[in-house]
């Protein structure tokens, strides 16, 4: 399984980004697509998940990011509004997949937000 992010870059505050993760070569069936954040010095957080059943965000993700899915590409998009400085971190992506069972995280993209 490879996990391939992209969209990440540096923004002013108050900016947009759009981030896109493919997930390749996968044998099972997704069951989770997510977004998770490590900021330096920080541990890695959670900001979105999808699954068939809904979505789930972070408080500090609430009203601003947005996560979708395309099934038939096997992405996942995390669209992030009204960035601020805060949100610099290296947003990474994950998938959670049956039949087999696997838990796949990708290497990652920076976004950094400052003006």
């Amino acid at each position: 399984v490879q996990l391939q992010a992209s969209g990440g870059g540096l923004v002013q505050p108050g900016g947009s980004l759009r981030l896109s993760c493919v997930a390749s070569n996968i044998r099972g069936t997704i069951n989770l697509m997510g977004w998770y954040r490590q900021a330096p010095g920080k541990q890695r957080e959670h900001v979105a998940t999808i699954t068939d059943n809904g979505t789930s965000y972070a408080e500090s993700a609430k009203g601003r990011f947005t996560i979708s899915r395309d099934n038939a590409k096997n992405t996942v998009y995390l669209q992030l509004n009204d960035l601020k400085p805060e949100d610099t971190a290296v947003y990474c992506c994950r998938v959670i997949s049956v039949l087999p069972t696997r838990d796949d995280w990708g290497q990652g993209t920076q976004v950094t937000v400052s003006s």
